[in-house]
């Protein structure tokens, strides 16, 4: 069972709800976020603060949240030097937030804020990981539905961390677990992994996911491919031993098939034949070869990365919500 968070009512007297909310080029959606954010959670908790977290926006995000921190006292906002991608920028929103829970969140309005309450019930009971998961998703195309579904079945039976299927970064975390998830520094971040990684207790609450309600989405299809590589090659050690594996399968078969020739050249006469084959044989063998230097390649190159140690991010500034305690 797990433990209860003491709390009066629908609203918990000094709770500080943290918002996490990583923007890159969200301007047509900025504002219509905001307000139904800050609608419910006016309505759930007591304190809060909207985390804003810039990731090199070049379409006047910046300069529409800069305004909305000198208007509004809940919000906040952390402005990176650069863009570094969704996942740091997740990373630069957790060593800022300062809340008691933490959600994260899109500015798209895919996932909507009017969520918030079901999650933090379900924290109050003693979850420290509450995980939106989706019943359906409207507006993405069906190829897009099928790979992430092929996706997460993948890397759910190569992964010896059991990662939820048809979740995105849409979650409360408790304090806790913000805390541990600030001490990962990896480069290569693979979110949707950290978060099942550092255990914790975790429940999942299902909902409908919406279209976006205006823009276009920041993941093409190549994004995609390599956010997968990125979370396959960041979990799991897999595709270097099905490398091995299937090096000696290929090795015995091929000795098999030597000692085979090598018999029947000695006992009828036969001669070796077939340079088309031959040549089948050894590009298939030779393409097998280049992919597995390549995952080769793919885990020396993040080592090589890893032992740079280089800070995840730099900021250019942050402007803290106003109405929150230090």
């Amino acid at each position: 069972m797990q433990a209860q968070r003491p709390l009066e009512g629908p609203v918990a007297d000094g709770l500080l709800l943290s918002v996490l909310v990583p923007v890159y080029n969200e301007i047509d959606v900025l504002s219509e976020f905001h307000r139904r954010l800050t609608g419910v959670l006016r309505d759930c908790v007591d304190t809060y603060e909207v985390m804003y977290v810039n990731d090199g926006s070049t379409d006047g995000s910046l300069a529409w949240l800069e305004r909305l921190c000198a208007e509004d006292p809940n919000a906040a906002l952390v402005d990176l030097s650069r863009n570094f991608g969704k996942e740091i920028a997740m990373a630069a929103g957790l060593d800022h937030v300062r809340g008691d829970a933490v959600v994260v969140i899109d500015a798209d309005l895919q996932d909507p804020p009017e969520l918030i309450p079901k999650l933090l019930e379900q924290w109050r009971g003693g979850y420290d990981n509450v995980y939106a998961r989706r019943r359906q998703r409207d507006g993405e195309t069906w190829l897009k539905k099928t790979s992430a579904s092929w996706f997460y079945q993948v890397i759910g039976r190569l992964s010896r961390v059991r990662i939820p299927q048809d979740t995105g970064d849409f979650r409360l975390l408790s304090r806790r677990a913000v805390e541990a998830l600030r001490q990962l520094r990896e480069q290569h971040r693979f979110m949707k992994g950290l978060f099942a990684w550092i255990g914790y207790p975790s429940i999942a609450v299902e909902y409908d996911r919406d279209p976006r309600l205006a823009g276009e989405t920041k993941f093409n299809y190549w994004k995609l491919w390599n956010f997968a590589i990125e979370g396959i090659t960041s979990f799991t050690i897999a595709p270097l031993k099905l490398a091995t594996y299937f090096g000696i399968v290929v090795a015995v078969v091929a000795f098999v098939a030597i000692i085979v020739l090598v018999a029947k050249t000695l006992l009828f006469g036969d001669t070796v034949k077939g340079y088309p084959s031959l040549m089948s044989v050894i590009l298939f063998l030779g393409g097998i070869q280049l992919i597995a230097l390549g995952s080769l390649g793919e885990y020396i190159g993040r080592m090589f990365n890893e032992t740079k140690g280089r800070p995840l991010y730099f900021t250019k500034q942050y402007l803290p919500s106003r109405h929150v305690r230090d």
